[in-house]
């Protein structure tokens, strides 16, 4: 009888086994249209740092989207049992944020005086306390972004083990926040590091053959990579906080349902929605700025 139980513990332990990863699976192919846009926002959020600061400056980070995992996950999962209702509207509220980060840059872009960006020094030209500052600032905003595309990731993922047992649902969720995260903040890690790799590729070659040819290709790349990851980082921002929107106001999801049958004109709606979407964000928020500094300033 103790063989028997034996064997029939075993038994459900691998059909629990089978299902955790055929649904790590399935959750892992719905994540992977956001693991693009993590990465474009990541590594554009963490590009300008000295080079010898860039994998400690990733690090960092990855180490904050770790904190942001063990906190959404055990949240997600705790509201998904007693307030399912309420992951929505978290989630909207996550993706007016992306929307209004994005469109601050782009406003910034294209207000911003040239006078003021010839003030604006350079890390070459920043003190050591300055570059601390610095980096602090791009480590938080990075975390801070990473935030909500990690709860987009886990929302997603947590929408594929609904109805499955509890343990289930953890071990597939916690699975992939953390497969995600080794994921994305490993190929941030190379990205950030290609010219560096170019640099090493033709100092080691006797100045001619492959080996120098393709150093040589890498450095001149790298930059070009990096500044099409920032375009494509600010449009990401659009793309998913505008697609976070379109999924979760009824209104404009009834009115752009008729777009979502074509894949590009379905994309060109989000990034249109997340824009305007920010937009309309920065406005009140500056409103509300200026009513309460007023206020202060009168009081």
């Amino acid at each position: 009888m103790a063989g028997l139980s034996l064997l029939t513990l075993l038994d459900d332990i691998t059909a629990v086994l089978d299902d955790v990863a055929l649904l790590t699976k399935v959750a892992a192919k719905k994540t992977a249209g956001v693991l693009g846009d993590d990465l474009a926002l990541n590594a554009h959020q963490v590009s300008g740092v000295t080079a010898e600061r860039e994998l400690p400056v990733v690090w960092a980070v990855a180490k904050g989207s770790l904190k942001n995992k063990c906190i959404l996950v055990p949240a997600a999962l705790l509201i998904s049992f007693i307030a399912p209702w309420l992951i929505n509207p978290l989630l909207l509220l996550g993706g007016l944020f992306l929307c209004f980060e994005g469109a601050e840059k782009i406003l910034e872009k294209w207000f911003h005086h040239e006078s003021d960006k010839e003030k604006a020094p350079t890390s070459a030209q920043m003190s050591e306390q300055e570059l601390k500052e610095y980096e602090k600032k791009k480590i938080a905003g990075a975390i801070r972004t990473d935030f909500i595309l990690s709860a987009e990731i886990i929302v997603i993922a947590l929408g594929t083990v609904q109805g499955q047992v509890i343990a289930t649902q953890i071990i597939v969720v916690s699975l992939i926040a953390l497969v995600m995260t080794i994921g994305v903040y490993g190929l941030v890690a190379g990205i950030v590091k290609l010219d560096d790799a170019g640099i090493y590729l033709v100092q080691t070659a006797n100045g001619s053959g492959f080996k120098h040819s393709f150093g040589t290709g890498l450095i001149t790349f790298a930059p070009k990579l990096m500044k099409t990851l920032t375009i494509v980082g600010t449009a990401a921002m659009f793309l998913v906080g505008g697609g976070i929107v379109v999924h979760n106001v009824p209104f404009i999801h009834h009115l752009v349902a008729p777009f979502e049958v074509q894949p590009i004109l379905s994309i060109m709606v989000n990034g249109l929605t997340g824009l305007l979407a920010g937009l309309c964000v920065v406005a009140v928020v500056t409103v509300i700025s200026k009513v309460t500094r007023k206020h202060k300033t009168s009081s």
